[in-house]
């Protein structure tokens, strides 16, 4: 699968099938690292509504910094070279992000400070009225 068909499935998994913002952006790439839908959609769930619907770090972000991970990550806590590298990574594909976006905070992009744990019922109004599956779709690019 290429880039554009899996940025594609991101957008879909959000818009058609329900899933939440960082659940679309890594189950767009979980069969790349051989992870089972389950799990990469249960691993990937709190971060949905900018953390569990408190507004912080957008979700389809953290789900682009998961897959980054997954893709170029250390995992030696000692390969200094490693997290510098890591870090630098997520630093520049956030900036890209923001640009883009304007901001990698979930309140900012949204304009939305509700942060009960009640998820919104996915309508079409929702869809239409939420930046969200552009922001799925610039995180999964």
């Amino acid at each position: 699968m290429n880039i554009e068909e899996r940025v594609e499935k991101a957008k879909r998994l959000f818009k058609e099938e329900g899933y939440n913002c960082c659940q679309a952006v890594v189950l767009a790439y979980n069969d790349v690292f051989g992870i089972d839908d389950a799990v990469a959609a249960a691993m990937s769930s709190g971060f949905g509504g900018g953390m569990g619907r408190m507004r912080e770090g957008c979700g389809a972000v953290s789900g682009m910094c998961l897959v980054l991970g997954m893709l170029e990550g250390y995992h030696d806590p000692a390969d200094q070279q490693g997290k510098m590298e890591q870090y630098a990574l997520v630093q520049k594909l956030c900036e890209t992000f923001r640009q883009d976006a304007g901001s990698i905070l979930c309140r900012d992009i949204l304009k939305d400070a509700d942060t009960s744990p009640k998820p919104s019922l996915r309508t079409p109004e929702y869809y239409n009225t939420r930046p969200c599956a552009r922001m799925v779709y610039l995180a999964a690019d």
